[in-house]
């Protein structure tokens, strides 16, 4: 008998790598069936493997309704998914991830800024037996992109930072149930332009990188590249200008000008409203004067009554804009130097992602001075007729400029 188990276990070594599960299991039920009683017990100690997977095969032989020839199980066989044997398992995640309380499922603007560690951890504690494989999978088909915990943490936590997110979520509905356009903007890390090395890696000859420069000073025929992009929540697209001057209030808004001019308008047909979420700093910032009458401008020219909803003090890894769309762009172009604006342009245009994401990339030459300065009585004028309306609730981050002063006051 020790021969022949020494035999089976040299055959089963040699067979294995060329047999799926469902034949390996079919050939050890042979095998044991041919022993005879016993034979389950001796196949599974000689091979190594579960005297119940033994059985299995030595039954599936007599099974008058075999699993389809390729198919290692019948349809509907193998083991549930998580989800499956625990239906309450779903929403007690997306109670932990969700960013209106913590409780409010239908937020346009999700987030999450735990790891699945920490995440499977906090479900196991409620009685859900879930892995952080289980948990990426349902956060990805959830719609939801992982932030790590310390990409979050910027500087001190503001008293009304959970308050104002929850204002700036029932404004996104708001536009967005009355069919308006609500984008993200924000400008992304300049760059220098020319031979230089850039973060990343790309297949190339082994042993044949790419050359590049040794310093990164700035080349001052090439000079440098300013991405201003604009994201819009619904439609997942994304809209650069590529500036070469300045990031200013008026190249800001200027590039969100171009995007209604050639997107918007068409996209939102009879759209009477704009809401944009920025940051609180930048050329978009929410004490920058210029930004406020750039967007007073675009709105007597459009039409349109534009809100502005800043994201609270410290939060601005949160925006929608850097996981949505400049993340994207930096990884298509990693590992590849920015030889030329055109290469910039072109990079950022062929951005795309599976999840459908599409962005146009444009070159802007204009010129925009720094140190523009508005004066007192502009900004008091703006507000004493009407055009600027800081909201009652925190003035200072949300606010509206209104095309006609007697349109309906915001909330």
């Amino acid at each position: 008998m020790a021969v022949a188990v020494d035999s089976l276990s040299r055959r089963f070594e040699a067979l294995r790598p060329h047999l799926n599960e469902r034949q390996r299991r079919l050939w050890l039920g042979a095998e044991a069936r041919e022993l005879g009683p016993g034979g389950v017990g001796v196949v599974a100690a000689a091979v190594g493997v579960a005297a119940d997977t033994v059985r299995r095969g030595r039954a599936e032989l007599d099974d008058p309704a075999p699993a389809p020839v390729g198919s290692s199980r019948k349809a509907g066989g193998g083991r549930k998914r998580a989800e499956a044997h625990d239906p309450a398992l779903v929403a007690a995640l997306e109670q932990l991830v969700d960013p209106d309380s913590r409780g409010d499922p239908m937020s346009p603007l999700r987030w999450t800024s735990k790891s699945t560690r920490t995440l499977a951890t906090a479900l196991r504690e409620r009685g859900h037996q879930v892995s952080e494989f289980v948990v990426r999978r349902l956060l990805k088909a959830l719609g939801y992109s992982l932030q790590a915990n310390i990409k979050t943490a910027e500087g001190r936590q503001h008293p009304d930072r959970d308050a104002q997110f929850g204002y700036l979520n029932d404004q996104v509905k708001a536009h967005q149930n009355e069919g308006c356009p609500v984008i993200s903007v924000d400008t992304k890390k300049k760059e220098l332009v020319g031979n230089y090395r850039n973060s990343g890696r790309e297949w190339q000859p082994t042993g044949d990188p790419t050359q590049v420069n040794v310093y990164d000073f700035l080349d001052t025929d090439l000079g440098k590249a300013i991405p201003y992009g604009v994201y819009d929540l619904a439609a997942n697209t994304g809209w650069v200008g590529v500036g070469t001057d300045h990031d200013t209030s008026a190249f800001a808004v200027a590039t969100i000008a171009r995007w209604w001019d050639a997107v918007g308008q068409g996209a939102y047909p009879g759209a009477t409203k704009l809401l944009i979420t920025a940051d609180g700093g930048g050329s978009n910032g929410s004490r920058t004067r210029l930004w406020k009458t750039e967007l007073a401008a675009l709105a007597a020219r459009t039409g349109l009554t534009i809100t502005v909803c800043h994201l609270p003090p410290g939060t601005s890894k949160w925006n929608k804009i850097e996981h949505r769309l400049f993340s994207h762009i930096s990884m298509n172009w990693r590992g590849r130097p920015l030889t030329s604006h055109e290469v910039i342009v072109e990079t950022i245009g062929a951005t795309t992602t599976r999840a459908g994401l599409s962005v146009h990339a444009e070159l802007d030459e204009a010129t925009y001075p720094k140190g523009v300065k508005i004066p007192d009585q502009e900004m008091k004028a703006l507000q004493a007729s009407g055009v600027l309306v800081r909201h009652t609730f925190h003035g200072d981050w949300n606010y509206t400029l209104r095309a006609q002063p007697d349109t309906p006051d915001p909330g």
